[in-house]
Order: C-alpha cells, then sequence, then structure tokens
C-alpha cells in the first residue's frame, strides 16, 4: 500500500513537468514550445501524411485506424486517467528532469563486488561505441555482407573468451551471469540426461537462485553443497557440478584436483564460473579440467549500471559446440574466395528450430560484448595484466592492513575480495561514516576492489578501520611490501588486433573503419518485420550514460537508490497502463526472457492451485519464433496449432483443446500476429481456453500496433511481455541489449519476482538492465499520451502505404478486414521463384547494391519477406524503398523474359562490392552501372558498399572458424 501511495504521488509530479499552458486552447500557438519529440520521432510531415492517407483510401488516421482494427478488439481505456500517463515533455526538460533523478541515486565508494565491479570505459569507446548510432542502432547481423564490422568486433570479443579461458569455442554473449550458469546447467541436462546437478555452495547466490529457478520447472534436482568437501560417489547420478573461481567469498581455486581425479571417469559436465580479469594472471577453467565456463564480461569497460546490460560469456570445449546456447561468429568465404565473417550454425537459433532449439536465446549482448572486445583490444594483454595485478595488489594490501590492526582476515589465495571476520557492525559504520558500501555475510564484512580504486582509497579505509578498532598500524610500511603475485599464465592474446591498437589515434579508426562496413538506421530504413527498428532519439540515449544511472552497484543500499527506484516505479505504472494489466516485473532481460518468466507465472499459479499437471501449451503458427523454445524451458509440451489465411484455424483449435482439456496449460497468442493481421477472433479464443482452465500468455512483440487502441489486459490475456527494444526504443544494437519486462494480470501478480509467491529469479539483479530504462521513460514521458497513440496509427499507415503501393508488383499473403494490415506486412516470394528462379535471399542480397537491409527473411513463412516500416520513416524513404523493390522487380522480368541471364544477372551476383566493380577483369552479362548503382539516388545519397560478396555459409560451417587469425596466420 505503501508503495502504491509513493508511485501515485511521484507520477502526479512528474505530469507537472508538462506545462499546462501548452494544451491550453485560448493562448496563441506562437507562444508554444517547438521543444517537443513527436513531430521529430515522427518521420513523415504533415502534407506527406495526407499524400499517404490519399494512397490508402483513407481520409484521416482516425478513418484508417477504424479500417484496420476490428471492433472487437477495440479499447480506448489505455491513458484515459491523467494521474497515470502524463501529457508529452519537451525534450531539454525531459533530460533535466532525468539529471535530476540520475542525482537522487548516490554513489558511495563502492566495494560490493559480487559479480559487478567498477571499471573506467575509455573514453574513445564510451564516444565512438555505446553512444554512436552507427553502432546501437543496427540489427542482428543476419544479413552478414552489411555486418561485417560488428562481426568482426565479436569474433574479436570471442577470442579473448577463448584466450583468458582456455577453451575452444566461446559465443558471442549471454544475457546475464546468472542466465548464464542456468545455461550450462541446461546443457548438462540436455547431454547427458539425468535429473541431478551439484552447484558449490560458494557460487554467486544470484547465479544459485537463477539456477534453482530453472531447475524447478525442468524437474532437475539442484545439489547445493561444498564441492571441497562433498562425497561425490554418487557422481554417476549427476548430468553436471558447477563450482566458481574466484567465488563468491574471494577464494581462487584451483579445481584440477576434483575435475582430473576425483570426477575423472564420471559422466557429467564440469563447469567453471570465473572472472575474465583474474584469468590474466590465475590459472584457466581448462588447465583445471573444465569442459564448460562462463561468467561476466561487465569489468571490461562496461559501467555496472544498476544491473546491466552486460554481456555474460560462455565457452565451451569443441565437443560441446553444437549445443552451446546463444549465436557463435565464424569465419567463411564470399563468392570471390575473400574471408568473411558471418554467424555460424544458424539452424540452431530458435526460431528455425523452434521446440528443439538449444535455448530460447534471441536477443544477446552484441553491444557491450563489442565494448568489451575493444576495452581488451585497447589495453592489450599487458595492459589487462598490469590493471589485474594492481586490483590484486589493492585487495592484498588492504587484507595486510586490516590484519596490522588485529582483525582477522579470511585465509587463501585472493584475487579482488577480501573477507573480513567477526566485523557485524563494520557495514553500518562505513555507509554511514564515510559514505562506503561493502558486502555484509552474516558477521563477516566483504571488500572487493575494481580498477577504479586507488591507493587513496586503501589509506581512507585503512584510516576508518584504525577508528573502527581503536588502534594503530603503519600504512606505508605494510603496503611497500605488497608485490604481485606470480602469473600462472602462458602468453595470450597474441593476435595482431590485440597488440597494435593501444593509442587513441588508432583505437579511434579502428572502430570507425568497423563501423563504416555496416549497414545502420545512420543509413537507411532497416524494415524487417517482427523487429520494429524504430528510431532511438538522441535524448532519449543521453542519460543511459549519466553516471549517477551508469555507475550504481545493483545491490546498493536502497538509501542510495532513490532515483531508480522513482524511474522504475514510474515505468511499472506506465507500462501498467498501456496494458491494462495490474503489475509489471522489470526483472527479465530480453523479450524471450520475458516470454520464459510470463509463462513461469502461469506454470506456478497451476501448481499453487493444485493442478501441477497442467503442462500442454498451445502455440498457432503465427506466434513468435521464440515461443516453442521458451515453453520447453518452462517445462511445457508444445502443441501446434493451425492457421489459414492467416487467422488461427478454430476447427484446429477446438481440437486440441478437446484432446488436452485436463493438461491445458496455456496458450501463447501474439497480437497482432505474426502474418501482420488484427484477428477479429482473438477475444472468442482467449475466452475458450479460460472455459477450459488455461490460461493466456500474449506475446508483446508486435504491442506498437496496439498502444493507445487496444491491450492485453482489455482481450483478456493473463500476461504478456513487452520488448522494450522495439515498441519503446530501447536500440537493438547489433544484436543486444533487449529488455523484455512482464506484465500480469490480478490472478498472476503474487507470482512475480519478489512477491508473494514468487516463481524465482529470472536474471541476475530485481532490475536486470536498468540502466537502459531511461530510455522507454524517455519515450512515455517525452510523447506522452496522445504522441504515444500517434505513433501506433502512423505505424499502421506506413505500413499500408508500403503494401498498397507494392501489391501490383507483389503477392501480398494476408490481410485483415478491408484488405488491410496491421504494423507489418508478408509478401510471398515463392511464384517469382517459380518462374524465375529467383529466390527471396536473392533480393534480399540485392537490396544491398540499393543501400537498404533486407526485410525479416522466410520467417514466419518461408519463401517470403515480412516489412515493417515502422513510424519514424519519412515518406521519402518509404518512397526510396518502393522505387528499390519496384525496380528489383523489373529485374526479375528481365531474368524471366532473356534479358539477363538465368545464372549471371545482377540478382544472383548481389551483393556487388566496390573491388568487383572497379576490377578490369568485369564479365558479367550487365553493366556496372546496374550492378552498383542501379537508381539515380543511390549515386546522389552515397554509396553503401558491402565489403564482401555473397557468403558461403554452408562451407562456414563445415569449416568452423570463430577465433582470430594466429600471428602464424599473418605471416603466412
Amino acid at each position: 500500500m505503501l508503495r502504491s501511495i509513493r508511485l501515485i504521488k511521484r507520477v502526479a509530479n512528474f505530469s507537472r513537468l508538462a506545462n499546462p499552458h501548452e494544451v491550453n486552447p485560448k493562448i496563441p500557438d506562437w507562444f508554444k514550445s517547438s521543444d517537443y519529440i513527436e513531430s521529430r520521432f515522427i518521420g513523415s510531415e504533415p502534407q506527406q501524411v495526407k499524400e499517404m492517407l490519399k494512397t490508402v483510401e483513407a481520409n484521416t488516421l482516425d478513418e484508417l485506424v477504424d479500417k484496420i482494427i476490428p471492433k472487437e478488439i477495440r479499447s480506448e481505456a489505455a491513458f484515459q486517467n491523467p494521474d497515470n500517463f502524463p501529457d508529452a515533455i519537451p525534450e531539454s526538460s525531459m533530460v533535466q528532469h532525468l539529471q535530476s533523478l540520475a542525482n537522487k541515486n548516490k554513489l558511495f565508494k563502492n566495494y560490493i563486488g559480487q559479480g559487478y565491479y567498477g571499471t573506467h570505459t575509455p573514453y574513445v569507446i564510451l564516444r565512438n561505441v555505446l553512444e554512436d548510432p552507427g553502432w546501437y542502432t543496427s540489427y542482428t547481423p543476419y544479413q552478414a555482407e552489411i555486418s561485417q564490422g560488428r562481426l568482426e568486433a565479436l569474433l574479436n570479443y570471442q577470442t579473448v573468451i577463448t584466450e583468458l579461458t582456455g577453451m575452444d569455442v566461446s559465443n558471442a554473449s549471454l544475457l546475464d551471469e546468472a542466465t548464464a550458469a542456468g545455461e550450462a546447467m541446461f546443457l548438462a541436462n540436455s547431454w547427458f540426461e539425468k535429473k541431478k546437478f551439484f552447484v558449490d555452495n560458494h557460487v554467486f547466490p544470484q547465479s544459485i537462485d537463477y539456477i534453482k529457478t530453472k531447475a524447478y520447472y525442468l524437474g532437475i534436482d539442484i545439489v547445493v553443497g561444498d564441492a571441497k568437501t562433498y562425497d561425490f560417489k554418487d557422481a554417476d547420478q549427476y548430468c553436471g557440478v558447477l563450482v566458481q573461481s574466484p567465488d563468491n567469498l574471494g577464494d581462487v581455486h584451483d579445481w584440477s584436483d576434483l575435475f582430473k581425479h576425483t570426477l575423472k571417469d564420471a559422466k557429467l559436465l564440469k563447469v567453471i564460473g570465473t572472472d575474465l580479469l583474474s584469468l590474466t594472471i590465475n590459472k584457466t577453467p581448462k588447465d583445471q579440467g573444465a569442459n564448460v565456463t562462463y561468467g561476466n564480461s561487465q569489468r571490461f569497460g562496461v559501467p555496472m549500471g544498476f544491473g546491466g546490460p552486460h554481456a555474460a560469456f560462455f565457452a565451451v570445449e569443441d565437443e560441446f559446440k553444437r549445443k552451446m546456447p546463444g549465436r557463435i561468429i565464424g569465419i567463411s568465404k564470399d563468392t570471390n574466395g575473400k574471408s568473411a565473417y558471418r554467424m555460424s550454425l544458424q539452424t540452431r537459433e530458435q526460431h528455425i528450430r523452434r521446440e528443439k532449439a538449444t535455448s530460447n536465446i534471441c536477443t544477446a549482448q552484441a553491444l557491450l560484448a563489442n565494448m568489451a572486445g575493444f576495452y581488451a583490444t585497447y589495453h592489450g594483454p599487458q595492459g589487462l595484466q598490469k590493471i589485474a595485478n594492481r586490483v590484486n595488489c589493492l585487495a592484498r594490501s588492504f587484507a595486510k592492513l586490516a590484519k596490522s590492526l588485529g582483525i582477522v582476515v579470511k585465509e587463501g589465495r585472493i584475487f579482488d575480495t577480501v573477507v573480513l571476520h567477526n566485523t557485524e557492525t563494520l557495514q553500518e559504520y562505513l555507509h554511514y561514516n564515510a559514505q562506503v558500501n561493502v558486502r555484509k555475510v552474516g558477521q563477516d564484512t566483504i571488500f572487493s576492489f575494481d580498477e577504479t580504486h586507488t591507493i587513496q582509497d586503501i589509506e581512507d579505509l585503512f584510516n576508518h578501520l584504525q577508528h573502527y578498532t581503536k588502534k594503530k598500524a603503519d600504512f606505508m610500511s605494510v603496503i611497500q611490501k605488497v608485490i604481485p603475485y606470480k602469473s600462472e599464465r602462458a602468453s595470450f592474446m597474441q593476435q595482431k588486433v590485440f597488440n597494435s591498437l593501444h593509442s587513441e589515434t588508432e583505437m579511434l579508426r579502428y572502430i570507425n573503419y568497423l563501423r563504416q562496413k555496416d549497414v545502420s538506421l545512420t543509413k537507411s530504413m532497416i524494415s524487417l518485420g517482427s523487429c520494429t527498428m524504430k528510431l532511438n532519439p538522441t535524448s532519449f540515449m543521453l542519460p543511459v550514460s549519466f553516471q549517477g544511472f551508469s555507475q550504481l552497484h545493483p545491490f546498493s543500499p536502497l538509501s542510495c537508490t532513490q532515483g531508480y527506484q522513482e524511474l522504475t516505479e514510474n515505468v511499472e505504472k506506465w507500462l501498467c497502463d498501456i496494458t491494462q494489466m495490474e503489475a509489471v516485473s522489470l526483472m527479465p532481460n530480453s523479450g524471450a526472457q520475458g516470454e520464459y518468466s510470463g509463462l513461469l507465472c502461469i506454470r506456478k499459479y497451476h501448481i499453487m492451485n493444485g493442478q501441477k499437471d497442467r503442462n500442454i501449451c498451445l502455440i498457432p503458427i503465427s506466434a513468435h519464433g521464440t515461443n516453442p523454445a521458451s515453453a520447453v524451458l518452462a517445462g511445457l509440451t508444445v502443441v501446434p496449432v493451425n492457421v489459414v489465411d492467416g487467422y488461427v484455424d478454430l476447427n484446429d483449435l477446438n481440437k486440441k483443446i478437446k484432446e488436452n482439456e485436463k493438461s491445458l496449460a496455456c496458450i501463447m497468442i501474439t497480437y497482432p500476429s505474426t502474418y501482420g493481421v488484427y484477428e477479429d477472433q482473438t477475444k472468442k479464443i482467449i475466452q475458450l481456453i479460460h472455459e477450459h482452465g488455461g490460461l493466456v500468455y500474449m506475446d508483446g512483440a508486435n504491442m506498437n500496433a496496439q498502444v493507445g487502441y487496444t491491450s492485453p489486459g482489455y482481450l483478456g490475456a493473463d500476461v504478456c511481455h513487452l520488448n522494450l527494444h522495439k515498441t519503446f526504443s530501447i536500440p537493438h544494437g547489433g544484436g543486444g541489449p533487449g529488455l523484455g519486462p512482464i506484465a500480469v494480470n490480478k490472478k498472476l501478480a503474487p507470482y512475480l519476482p519478489g512477491r508473494e509467491h514468487s516463481l524465482g529469479s529470472v536474471a541476475s539483479s530485481l532490475f536486470s538492465s536498468a540502466s537502459i530504462l531511461p530510455i522507454p521513460y524517455s519515450y512515455f514521458g517525452q510523447l506522452g499520451r496522445q504522441g504515444a497513440k500517434k505513433c501506433t496509427a502512423m505505424a499502421m499507415l506506413n505500413a499500408n502505404y508500403l503494401m498498397k503501393s507494392l501489391k501490383n508488383d507483389y503477392k501480398v499473403l494476408f490481410t485483415g478486414q478491408n484488405g488491410m494490415c496491421a504494423h507489418e506486412f508478408i509478401i510471398d516470394i515463392r511464384p517469382i521463384k517459380q518462374e524465375s528462379g529467383i529466390t527471396e535471399e536473392d533480393i534480399a542480397k540485392r537490396l544491398m547494391d540499393y543501400g537498404f537491409h533486407a526485410p525479416t527473411m522466410s520467417f514466419p513463412v518461408p519463401g517470403t519477406l515480412m516489412i515493417e516500416p515502422t513510424e519514424s520513416e519519412s515518406k521519402s524513404e518509404l518512397d526510396r524503398f518502393i522505387e528499390a523493390m519496384k525496380n528489383i522487380k523489373l529485374e526479375v522480368e528481365k531474368v524471366k523474359n532473356g534479358q539477363y541471364d538465368k545464372n549471371d544477372n545482377p540478382l544472383k551476383n548481389a551483393p556487388h562490392t566496390q573491388d568487383q566493380v572497379i576490377n578490369s577483369g568485369w564479365n558479367h552479362k550487365y553493366t556496372r552501372e546496374e550492378a552498383a548503382f542501379p537508381l539515380p539516388y543511390v549515386l546522389q545519397r552515397g554509396k553503401v558498399w558491402p565489403t564482401v560478396s555473397r557468403i558461403n555459409n554452408a562451407f562456414g560451417d563445415r569449416n568452423l572458424i570463430c577465433q582470430c587469425p594466429s600471428v602464424s596466420d599473418y605471416q603466412q
């Protein structure tokens, strides 16, 4: 109750930032501010909107919406209460407001540790990667030919991980450390098919919590104990053993005896959680006998951000690479034999394999992995070792100083963490008297050191300890005796890239060299259906770098987090208002993790109501691609439901319900469906599921077509997730970060994380990727009620304008009422393939020559392209895309009628690189101009050159190379 009262007060205070004169009709327009985002966020000018409305045969946006959205699912309930949702606030006022919130967060000296550490983000990386839209607005690198820059950066990251861990293969990042630990458990379970898993009791507690959550719903028995003393006589009953070094109390372990002797012959997975910085001087997990290792790359230049986003790492021995979760970046060849980067083993992707996927990972943490990779590149192996040795010497100096004052210090080899025994009041003393935050476990106080700490900090702590203990010692005589440990490492990271870019000039040029290879929103529209690549406004992004948001530890005392509390409470309130739901959790740190969390709420609800056998999840084949994989991870059995002409087949649905009535847990619905259709029967479907004891999960991937006009709560859904990196403008970052909160109705509210009957932890921290929450906060605040609603209408207008403009050239696969689509639509390339041999892949690659990233290819229907323009694109950009697609269709006709050779034509050979076009040996049966400059605007706007020609995916999968070339490779 206190929380809700405080929440209403805070929202009201926020609303006062909006000037009432701005909406007062008595005030002349020339007195009103122009500092509002709506007209800048929506791409088209009013005159352009009128022209597009004429094309779609509507007089107004309201009339268009009436033609598109069925009356049965319309709701005007959202935004009705001004106290819940604010009027639009000027850009400058919002930035100032967020700065004031950031200032409410107290940045005390931090020694909390537990997987989160202070770090210095090199400014060349901060300014030119994290804050550069060329890096943060690009999409997942499915179109590798125009993604070579970030693919190279991710390959560098993978190489850093394999070099430091000693493992054979690394992926290109996971969501966070706790979920990576859970993925290790799932890999062990799926590999050895045994239902017991051992976890050492000194693994980080947040990782243990997540492992227990994931295991509970999969029926895996978690045994937590001391791996140093546990009797593993029953080892063959376990699918895996997970330990950590350095562990939760700072001990650096060598697990060689356990893994190479005690468990040598046991058929189980050996997992070590570890710290990258410590591995620059300590023994590798591979040398200790591990099969799998995981951890967090956060301290490699990525701010703590109150919990995230951060790139977890995950690396395995070669034997396990095809079961490893997440994406792997590899090296293949293009059609000219040139080396080229690509995503390897793509058939493991969850939207292709569905319920057979190795994970439900969709969004990873590409942007943050790139930052960590650049950090390692900038410092190089010697620089990283220097940082590690300095951190270690700070920690050991502090331990010796504490001992000199008579404090009992935990013995053992340490890296960065010191435990002071029997100091139960020290935490409170330091917090209130020195503005220092440390960790307390029982009667012990724990200090973790990082690269942001200085020798002055050690002296300050020492002085406070002298006051606390009322004893004296000589500071200088103690620290002068501390020297670095002798490194246990052989040489590492000897590749050229890690040993040649240590000056800021060279790093700056390298970062920009890579950025220029990629197509991002800085260059053209990215029309990916179901992915909503809209504008990420600069004023939305700016607060992410405010120190009050970026430098806060997620386990800071509540008294230090007042700004974040206000921010998160407002975001939760606005999400409840938009979805018409009762409660929200901001913990899930991706859309797929939101799906998983929502399904766990449903499972817990049934279990608590004595119906644990309800384990069937119905999923229409028009649902979002990650849904089946998420359902399996929640311990559910997937039963597909047919779709006819873009609509759920009610006959098949009734049949599946009848067959599974007693075990029906839920249905998963994407609304509008991934076919781009508002189904008018959705409320009927939801009612039908409820009548048979099931609950309804609604995938919020397409919330961009709901805001202000309907909602999951109004339709009757019990839980939904929201892709904040889609509808609410958090950028994709080349494949992450994401954020996927879940909203639930009253019956499921008690099962949210942290609530009365919590489903368990689903991330490493309460708000997971908290530091990017200022972005949706700005979206809500700067657009306000009317702006957010107009965005929905404009998304529909842009989609229907494109569809109407292309329908005479391409077959549109599905439409809703009045022949309209929602915010996206699908064009069918299969008839074109039958007539000409030109495939959807040929068209996707040819679009690169026109300067565009392809729409979504072969999803949700094979042989198709799914197009979503979003409200942020102008009519001018839409017209360029239309012109490109129409010209491509003319090229198809030339192939069809023999003007172009069936095999040697601009489509089959696309994309064309600059090297090919300027080569004196050009011998194609079409001109260089047709290849590279098919339309005048391509030359006028500045050519975006793919740096490689079409990549041979099969070769890359047969010859998996996923690390940087060695020095010997360069010498060859």
